[in-house]
């Protein structure tokens, strides 16, 4: 999957991915529901990681490629 995902590219967070993930474990699991009901724009990558910019007013946020799944 994560070789569909690129730089530009639509992007929909995998809820189960993200809620059991150790970045969830570190911080506010209450996660607002815009990262799971809308599509977000990778506007950055390295190899593990895609910063996506979602369209409400919210900062970017990096997420793991494995926790995203590529959409039309």
């Amino acid at each position: 999957m994560a070789a569909k995902i690129k730089k530009g590219a639509l992007v929909r967070v995998v809820k189960e991915k993200l809620e059991n993930s150790l970045e969830a474990k570190a911080s506010d699991s209450r996660f607002p529901s815009y990262l799971f009901d809308s599509k977000g724009e990778i506007i950055e990558m390295n190899d593990e990681y895609a910063l996506i910019r979602f369209y409400v007013p919210t900062p970017s946020v990096w997420l793991r490629l494995d926790q995203l799944e590529a959409v039309e």
